[in-house]
């Protein structure tokens, strides 16, 4: 089996930046198969801010948000009691091996996970087989070929290079994104439809330090400190490249 660590890590810092993503700023394209009713599995849901915008979407459907980290899975714990979502479960497990018996979901989501993992043609395996027939499925992860930084330079071309051979030698892909319709294909999935769009951050010091955080982890701090620095400019763009798909089993 493939090896994998997981690059943003689980700390506070890293657990606020996921916690700013909800179903309104980073879902919106599975939105229309969330249809009251449902019964949904959110996997690598994280800290569940996703998540509790999906269970308001299906309510009185049932989802279920999975993440391997016992930690972030307290933390949706935690933010379903504070928002008074009764419509969610919570529980630690892989995505490789999911505890749920064939054909148990109207819809599976997926956000941010796929491009950490070392093998996510098993992943996808295990979403068909948990998936009902006729159910559908909603991937969503970066692609750092498409990604658009300024103002450029050497230091910073890189940083990024730099990131993106960390996230690689942590098991990950950093351009999954392109190749989500042929890993639907190859899981048993009827591709509907792909789309890309790029998040603008409104803070460079917000992005910055979440890449220098991790470079510095690493023990690259040259890189680190480009990012920080970057992060300073008053007339920067980070313009992040995310590629969603949606499928039918």
């Amino acid at each position: 089996m493939a090896t994998e660590s997981y690059t943003p890590g689980y700390t506070v810092h890293a657990s606020d930046f996921m916690a700013r993503r909800t179903l309104q700023s980073h879902g919106m394209f599975f939105h229309a198969h969330l249809k009251p009713g449902s019964t949904v599995l959110d996997c690598g849901c994280g800290p569940g801010s996703i998540t509790i915008g999906i269970a308001e979407a299906v309510f009185p459907g049932r989802v279920t948000g999975v993440d391997y980290a016992r930690s972030q899975i307290e933390l949706a714990r935690q933010r379903a009691v504070e928002h008074g979502t009764a419509n969610l479960d919570y529980l630690t497990a892989t995505c490789y091996a999911l505890p749920f018996d064939d054909a148990s979901f109207d819809c599976i989501f997926s956000h941010a996970l796929l491009e950490h993992l070392a093998e996510p043609s098993r992943a996808l395996a295990e979403f068909y087989r948990i998936l009902k027939p006729g159910g559908s499925i909603g991937i969503c992860s970066p692609d750092w070929g498409g990604f658009i930084v300024s103002p450029p330079s050497p230091a910073l071309s890189d940083a990024m290079q730099a990131y993106m051979a960390l996230q690689t030698k942590n098991g990950g892909d950093v351009l999954i994104g392109r190749k989500f319709g042929t890993y639907l294909h190859e899981a048993g999935f009827h591709t509907m439809s792909m789309q890309a769009r790029y998040e603008c951050y409104p803070s460079l010091n917000l992005i910055g330090e979440y890449l220098a955080r991790q470079l510095a982890r690493d023990g690259q701090q040259e890189h680190a400190s480009t990012w920080l620095a970057w992060s300073r400019s008053p007339s920067g763009l980070f313009a992040q490249t995310w590629v969603s798909a949606i499928g039918r089993k």
